[in-house]
């Protein structure tokens, strides 16, 4: 859309976080992006930045000073609490103005349910959810970090693992009067161990993200046991469990054992809007003159669709997978040491 179309009405909140961005400058810009933890809301405010050729002055006075009202309320909000907040802001801007900024600043400020759990110790959690009701725990797993939820499930028992890990591949919404309720008694009952829509949490891909930083060994259990019980969900945690910006992590000789089946067109694809990081493990892993013909390759594409780029990256994870299976490259899980026989 060009630039003279747009009003502050029209404009989407990516669109508004460009025009910030650009009127911060380059280098103040690039470390707020840091701060960006979201992929995909990165490349969306980044297409924002690059396709925003001119802002009037006017418009962009008006997206700074909804910004400036966004960053005082939350002053209000963490010094007063919300009460407070309202008054300020309703002597400032009016009543409905006042509850169109809170409204959008108390959403983005939930903290997710069952947030104590994280400060807790994994090994505590785990021996104290070992006799608890599987469909409970994996409630609380699906809501916590990935990183803790990892760590309680690799300290249950493999039977528990099991039926913890089915019930979070299937699970849905829960109803967030029920989720408080629960979450209320689960913090009273593990004092010692410390939104009207129905909410989303667990589903395989919380499953996978939880696999993804497990033991190799719990993974397998869990997987193993899932292909028996419910093999379209397996396949599905399977399919998610690496992911192609994972290629970082791999060894040089494994990333030449992929290039091997891979095509130089479907690799040009595959990179395209890729992180610099990503491209340069590729390009270090070939010989000069196929770097060069596969950058080639890239440059002469131009735009292409982000669905294309997606698919071919699938393709790619598909065959990274298969390689593994067959025990022809090692994808490793963190910190995780492997065991050697001689």
């Amino acid at each position: 859309m060009p630039s003279g179309q747009l009003t502050l009405q029209s404009m989407t909140n990516a669109q508004k976080v460009a025009a910030l961005l650009i009127a911060l400058g380059p280098k103040v810009a690039s470390e707020v992006m840091k701060h960006i933890k979201d992929d995909n809301e990165v490349e969306h405010i980044a297409l924002e930045i690059a396709s925003m050729q001119k802002l009037e002055q006017s418009m962009l006075a008006q997206i700074l000073e909804e910004f400036y009202t966004l960053f005082q309320a939350s002053e209000y909000l963490a010094s007063g609490g919300v009460g407070y907040a309202r008054t300020l802001l309703e002597n400032a801007y009016g009543t409905n103005k006042a509850d169109n900024i809170l409204d959008r600043l108390v959403a983005s400020l939930q903290t997710n349910p069952f947030d104590f759990f994280n400060n807790a110790d994994p090994a505590q959690l785990a021996a104290s959810f070992q006799s608890e009701n599987p469909q409970m725990v994996a409630l609380v797993l699906a809501y916590l970090q990935a990183e803790n939820s990892a760590a309680v499930l690799s300290g249950l028992s493999p039977e528990m693992q099991i039926e913890v890990a089915s019930r979070i591949a299937t699970m849905d919404r829960t109803n967030p009067e029920i989720l408080r309720e629960i979450e209320r008694i689960l913090e009273n009952k593990f004092s010692s161990v410390v939104t009207t829509d129905f909410t989303k949490c667990g589903g395989v891909e919380a499953l996978a993200e939880i696999l993804n930083r497990s033991d190799r060994s719990t993974e397998k259990v869990i997987l193993d046991e899932m292909e028996m019980r419910d093999p379209e969900s397996a396949l599905r945690v399977r399919e998610l469990m690496f992911v192609f910006e994972d290629i970082v992590q791999l060894e040089d000789r494994s990333i030449q054992r992929i290039l091997r089946e891979v095509e130089t067109k479907d690799l040009a694809l595959a990179l395209k809007g890729s992180a610099d990081v990503v491209k340069d493990k590729i390009f270090r892993n070939m010989s000069e003159r196929a770097a060069g013909m596969l950058k080639e390759d890239m440059e002469y594409m131009g735009p292409v669709r982000s669905k294309d780029v997606q698919e071919k990256q699938t393709f790619i994870v598909g065959v990274i997978r298969a390689l593994e299976a067959t025990g022809e490259i090692v994808i490793s899980r963190g910190s995780e040491e492997e065991d050697f026989i001689e």
